[in-house]
């Protein structure tokens, strides 16, 4: 069955677009008619194995970065909820493929289904888009079609992707803030020194008196300002793509991360969101009946730090001759010394997942809890820091003014 892509208009003229399943152009039109939409214009997509012929796996890349995690959680709840109120799993991929409003994701959805159709597993469909879906949602969807309890572990799947998005907001709220004010306050440092000071400071210029040296200072300042505001304000950007390009290479990537985690504070803090991800990543791929060395494997690819994942990658080597992974672990100052502690006592008391769980609802609290200080914190800082610039500049600007006023007197 073909998959087509429309534009229609409904009976009130409003024009919409969506995808539809038909095994011919003309019965497309018939479907769209059936549902009283007039279609504009239908275009046929491409199916699986057109797809491998004509690169569709390239054009996935490009429109995956388009999909977001709260709309694959939101299909992996309505999926695990059809399947657990009887229907077959193609009849439950093909009723979401209209749910989501991304057009990129209902056609990836809909290649899905197709495959589904030819006879692959829900686990092969969806290695297929390895863009769309990780390592870890795959395989816990592969443990969960060997055991039979597909609807069970899509609805944890569910709730891991809403606890990630939930704690990954919960971050970007508490950066927001502090982050604006600081980009305010530098733009108007920058706009105060390269417009406003200059033409305070001319009034002085045609005095011959020796002018303080906090205004001479202040002068100095703002030329610099006047004349380099560019270099300024493009320095960030510099900065980020040194960064960047440096990153591209494997000592780069290595160095950058090694940096990163050694900071005094932040490097503590990536620490324990490190361990929180490592945690509740490896918690769910066990629970679900992944094994140990398939789970670290895939965990290792999500680490988000090299260094880690050098760490991660020992550990395997460790577990393979036999080793325990809380006593690799315990071994790298890069890895909190209390997660690996838990995880020791979930492999001698067999409750891995569960101390897994603990670890990373606590290493999730406390960086949620540290933010929050932090941020506390920075704001008074910042408006701190922004009030005695402001005030040096006032007083350079002021103190020729006194001057001058002593020498009328």
């Amino acid at each position: 069955m073909a998959v087509f892509e429309y534009t229609a208009l409904t009976a009130r003229g409003k024009n919409v677009a969506g995808i539809v399943d038909a095994d011919s152009k003309a019965v497309a039109q018939g479907k769209l008619r059936q549902q009283d939409l007039f279609p504009v214009s239908l275009t046929r997509i491409e199916t699986r194995s057109q797809g491998k012929r004509s690169g569709a796996g390239i054009a996935m890349m490009r429109v995956a970065s388009r999909i977001r995690s709260s709309e694959i959680a939101m299909i992996t709840r309505l999926i695990a909820t059809l399947l657990s109120a009887g229907f077959p799993l193609v009849a439950a991929v093909s009723t979401v493929v209209g749910q989501t409003r991304s057009t990129s994701f209902q056609r990836v959805l809909s290649r899905i289904k197709d495959a589904l159709e030819e006879g692959s597993s829900f686990a092969d469909a969806l290695a297929m888009h390895p863009h769309v879906f990780s390592p870890v949602y795959v395989n816990m969807v592969a443990a969960g079609e060997s055991s039979g309890t597909l609807e069970i572990v899509l609805e944890r799947l569910a709730d891991f992707a809403e606890k990630r998005e939930e704690t990954k907001k919960k971050i970007q709220a508490s950066l927001a803030y502090p982050m604006m004010m600081a980009v305010i306050g530098f733009l108007v440092l920058v706009i105060l020194l390269t417009y406003i000071v200059p033409g305070i400071i001319e009034i002085f210029s045609d005095l011959n008196q020796t002018l303080p040296r906090p205004t001479r200072i202040l002068i100095l300042v703002s030329d610099f300002f006047k004349s380099f505001w560019w270099a300024i304000v493009l320095s960030p950007l510099l900065v980020m793509g040194l960064v960047y390009f440096v990153r591209k290479t494997e000592k780069g990537m290595l160095f950058t991360d090694r940096v990163m985690i050694s900071l005094p504070i932040a490097g503590k803090l990536i620490q324990k969101l490190i361990a929180a991800r490592f945690s509740r990543t490896l918690g769910s791929l066990l629970e679900n009946g992944v094994p140990m060395l398939t789970a670290l494997k895939i965990t290792r690819s999500i680490a988000g730090n090299q260094v880690v994942s050098d760490l991660i990658g020992t550990a395997i080597q460790s577990v393979e001759q036999g080793g325990e992974l809380g006593e690799t672990l315990s071994k790298s100052r890069f890895f909190p010394t209390l997660a690996s502690r838990m995880i020791k006592v979930g492999e001698k008391s067999g409750k891995m997942e569960k101390m897994l769980e603990k670890s990373a609802d606590l290493y999730e609290r406390d960086v949620q809890t540290a933010l929050s200080a932090a941020t506390a914190l920075i704001e008074p800082i910042i408006i701190l820091v922004m009030g005695v610039v402001v005030g040096l500049i006032i007083m350079a600007i002021c103190l020729p003014i006194v001057e001058i006023n002593q020498l009328i007197v």
